[in-house]
């Protein structure tokens, strides 16, 4: 028996030993998004050390719910068929989140960066013209470092996130209060009502502005 083990035989307690560690299972939600490089897992748990990451992933492995695999193109990580499973488990969580757990206390945990690196992937391109198109959000009251982001948008590589001035022209810029963004994007408020509040400015190519509910797909966990 291990130190962390339960010592039962209930596959909850069983199941719990594996994944009730911090951070897996929000790890595990990240490799559930498509993310498979060490650096791209990373950026989808911005506050977990290096460290830990490459800990929970060794023991995930060890656990036949990870593997690591070379591609030639250097090293992935990749779901087993045990991990796959957990899929409806975090979805399940996340609908709980969202109905039980008070919104206020959800966006009193506010990042920028994971807010974007999450609605990069939401992206639709198929409303977009068939070009690069860029835009550019900014949150004033974060500080100059971590106040722009670029989403980048074309045809050839879909949505790419850059938090350095990628130097392309910007076809739109959205303005807007942290809080109001994340709580738009999660269902939490409707993104025309905190645009007609002022919370939230789109400026720029009127057509993307017209199209934006098309383009900008909100969170899987937001209300339909």
């Amino acid at each position: 028996m291990t130190e962390r083990s339960y010592g039962q035989f209930c596959p909850v307690a069983m199941a719990s030993e594996i994944l009730a560690s911090r951070w897996t299972l929000v790890l595990l939600g990240e490799m559930l998004s498509g993310s498979t490089r060490f650096n791209e897992i990373l950026r989808g748990v911005p506050r977990m050390s290096p460290a830990l990451l490459s800990k929970r992933l060794k023991d995930l492995q060890r656990n036949g719910v990870v593997r690591r695999a070379d591609t030639g193109h250097g090293k992935e990580y990749r779901l087993t068929d045990a991990g796959h499973d957990l899929a409806p488990v975090i979805r399940a969580l996340g609908e709980w989140s969202m109905r039980w757990v008070d919104h206020q206390c959800t966006l009193g945990n506010l990042d920028a960066q994971l807010l974007m690196w999450n609605m990069r992937r939401k992206i639709n391109p198929d409303p977009l013209p068939p070009r690069r198109i860029v835009v550019e959000f900014i949150y004033p009251e974060l500080t100059k470092d971590k106040r722009h982001y670029w989403l980048i948008v074309s045809p050839s590589t879909g949505a790419e996130l850059c938090s350095i001035d990628p130097g392309f022209d910007v076809d739109l810029y959205v303005t807007a209060d942290l809080k109001a963004m994340t709580s738009a994007w999660m269902g939490m408020s409707k993104m025309v009502d905190e645009i007609a509040a002022g919370r939230i400015t789109l400026t720029g190519d009127p057509d993307l502005v017209r199209t934006l509910g098309g383009w900008m797909k909100l969170s899987s966990f937001a209300p339909s």
